[in-house]
């Protein structure tokens, strides 16, 4: 049984934090930047495929795909965030920094 709690409403530092106990307790710490990055894109895949099925497109018929788009993005989040902590990156302080950058530019 894990330990790891988060607590309501974390900061995106909370979310970093509890990424990295969660992934340390689960023995994932020794993946590496590349496959986490290739599960990123195979995470993105997933969310597409719920994509394409809630749009209605066309898809194989003889394959059963589950519809948990709340489920992959949060996969999807989990994943970027242990990319972000390899990289030593503060996810909030990037995000605000970016934030500034992208005010100043012209949007067309």
């Amino acid at each position: 049984m894990s330990n790891l709690h988060l607590k309501p409403q974390p900061t995106l530092g909370d979310i970093q934090k509890y990424v990295d106990d969660m992934l340390h307790e689960r023995g994932f710490k020794d993946q590496s930047i590349m496959q986490e990055c290739m599960m990123l894109t195979e995470e993105v895949g997933e969310l597409m495929k719920c994509v394409r099925k809630t749009g209605g497109m066309r898809m194989d018929a003889a394959k059963t795909y589950d519809i948990d788009p709340a489920g992959e993005i949060a996969d999807i989040l989990i994943v970027l965030t242990s990319i972000a902590n390899r990289l030593g990156v503060d996810m909030e302080q990037a995000f605000r920094d970016k934030e500034e950058k992208n005010k100043r530019r012209t949007w067309k």
